[in-house]
């Protein structure tokens, strides 16, 4: 079964929304939405008051980043984060593979082999939820991120696709599944032979072997490209002109804690309305261990010594304190929910989805304004 590319694309975009972060760069970008802060220039000179919990004013000075200093930063979060990141995804997948070449030697696989192929496709299915905080650069401009994460299918178009592939080809290559839709590739699509099926048959081995073959190919892809062109990717060389990549890798992370307060909670929990979509990594029960990885993520980035150092070279500002206690309040919140957060009563539901909006409007508010970058136009989030 083959899916015309162009229509899976364009599901893709009717289903998952605004998937492809479109940040300008601090210096270009004229309409910042209605929540970002306006920075002057001079950084330095640049100061904003923001009206948080109760009749608490917080004023909000922009630390000055020397090109150096930003320069030397972005270079870390290229060698120490984005890369690893990727890095990390691929090795998963490889192990996924090689643990469904030599479990499926005789099928069908079933019991704890299946189950070792389960927990093993979890831990990848959490490295890419922490990849997703790159939200520009090789993955999204190729359109890769849909064909590693088909999320969110609104339209249940995974669970119809895979079988029918799987059907229709019983012996399925990795160079076969490589061009097919991004409906039937990747985790979403080994999330489905995975744990749809007590067993697994000849054909559905042969799906889970090509699938996670192909996934660490693009992933490997994806990580040669920002090992060879991270400078570019990341403006390192440009700080000395503008804000560019510190602009894009702040709203990055803004972007993916608002697309997981919309598309992996308030939506699927139907918290703001009729309930849309599902949880991620919800056909196999751990929505909890996605959403635990991109809080993971998000506190590894945003309490980052280097960031903290150059927060912190203006006291005035209790942003870094702010943003820390945020995330581990959320983390552990997060921590006392089941693992598929749908059994979860409401008020926690409403708990969880609460702290992420304290955590959306902090780096909006203040991280933002402090770094004196501003809001991407792309911004999804009402807080």
């Amino acid at each position: 079964m083959k899916i015309n590319h162009a229509l899976a694309m364009a599901l893709s975009a009717l289903s998952a929304g605004l998937l492809i972060s479109c940040v300008k760069p601090a210096d270009e970008n004229k309409t910042p939405d209605n929540d970002s802060q306006k920075v002057a220039q001079d950084k330095s000179a640049t100061a904003s008051s923001e009206k948080v919990a109760g009749d608490e004013v917080v004023t909000i000075t922009a630390v000055d980043i020397s090109a150096d200093t930003e320069k030397t930063y972005l270079t870390h979060v290229a060698n120490d984060l984005v890369i690893p990141a990727y890095a990390d995804a691929a090795k998963q997948s490889d192990l996924l593979h090689d643990l469904a070449q030599t479990h499926c030697q005789q099928a069908p696989v079933s019991s704890e082999t299946l189950q070792a192929l389960r927990d093993q496709w979890l831990i990848l299915a959490q490295a890419w939820a922490s990849a997703e905080m790159i939200n520009f650069g090789p993955a999204t401009a190729s359109m890769s991120n849909l064909y590693i994460n088909y999320y969110p299918d609104e339209r249940g178009l995974v669970h119809r696709g895979v079988a029918e592939l799987i059907t229709a080809n019983p012996k399925l290559t990795a160079e076969q599944l490589a061009n097919e839709s991004a409906i039937v590739q990747g985790v979403p699509g080994l999330e489905e032979a995975l744990h749809t099926n007590d067993s697994l048959d000849a054909a559905q081995c042969a799906y889970v072997i090509s699938a996670s073959g192909a996934l660490s190919a693009r992933l490997k892809e994806i990580e040669k490209n920002w090992q060879q062109n991270a400078t570019n990717l990341l403006a390192i060389d440009k700080t000395a002109e503008s804000d560019q990549g510190l602009n894009q890798w702040v709203n990055s992370l803004l972007s993916l804690v608002e697309t997981m307060k919309s598309n992996a909670i308030e939506q699927p929990l139907g918290l703001s309305g009729k309930a849309k979509g599902h949880l991620p990594a919800a056909t196999a029960g751990q929505s909890r261990a996605i959403i635990n990885a991109k809080l993971a993520t998000l506190n590894q980035a945003l309490t980052d010594p280097v960031l903290t150092a150059i927060l912190g070279s203006n006291d005035k500002n209790k942003v870094a304190d702010n943003l820390s206690t945020a995330l581990a309040d959320t983390t552990t919140l997060l921590a006392q929910m089941p693992e598929d957060l749908a059994t979860a009563d409401k008020a926690a539901q409403q708990e969880l989805l609460d702290h992420l909006t304290t955590v959306t409007r902090l780096i909006k508010r203040q991280l933002i304004p402090t770094l004196g970058i501003r809001v991407g136009f792309n911004s999804t989030d009402g807080d």
